[in-house]
């Protein structure tokens, strides 16, 4: 290597050097090309494991379904021993839903998704709308889990 060459390295640049063949390309060795790329902690972070707003999107999703088949099941087992009396079925399903024990920590994780989700995406914000750009076709915010929630995705009505 050229002296002046060898005088622009920085000194991990040196020590790498010395350690590696001209044309290292072995899975355990630094090839010279990924030398060349500038080292940063936040391409670290951004290089690394699934991000952490991909984790939580998935956590989030997940107790949505887990929480969507719990009330599914309990409306299915209302709606047989309420068979043939709707108005029976919809007074008790609005008693069951407001009394329904929602996750707490599933909620707190929506919150935190739909705060944190569009930063840490650098979502662009539509003109028009003046709110983030959709995220394959929807919004992405996620709904937080209450009564509310639970009447509309299963209405009080029999079918």
């Amino acid at each position: 290597m050229a002296r002046d060459a060898e005088d622009r390295l920085t000194p991990a640049e040196r020590l790498l050097a010395a350690k590696l063949p001209e044309d290292a390309t072995g899975p355990h060795e630094v090839s010279r090309r990924s030398l060349q790329a500038p080292r940063t902690l936040e391409g670290y972070f951004r290089g690394s494991a699934p991000p952490r707003w991909m984790e939580r999107v998935a956590a989030v999703d997940r107790g949505i379904e887990r929480e969507r088949a719990r009330l599914a099941e309990a409306r299915e087992a209302l709606a047989r021993e309420c068979a043939g009396d709707p108005e029976r079925f919809a007074r008790r399903w609005r008693e069951t839903v407001a009394g329904w024990a929602f996750d707490e920590e599933l909620n707190e994780l929506i919150r935190r998704h739909n705060e944190w989700y569009p930063i840490e995406r650098r979502l662009p914000v539509d003109l028009r709308t003046r709110d983030y750009v959709l995220v394959n076709g929807r919004s992405h915010r996620r709904p937080v889990l209450d009564a509310d929630w639970a009447l509309a995705e299963f209405p009080p009505e029999l079918s």
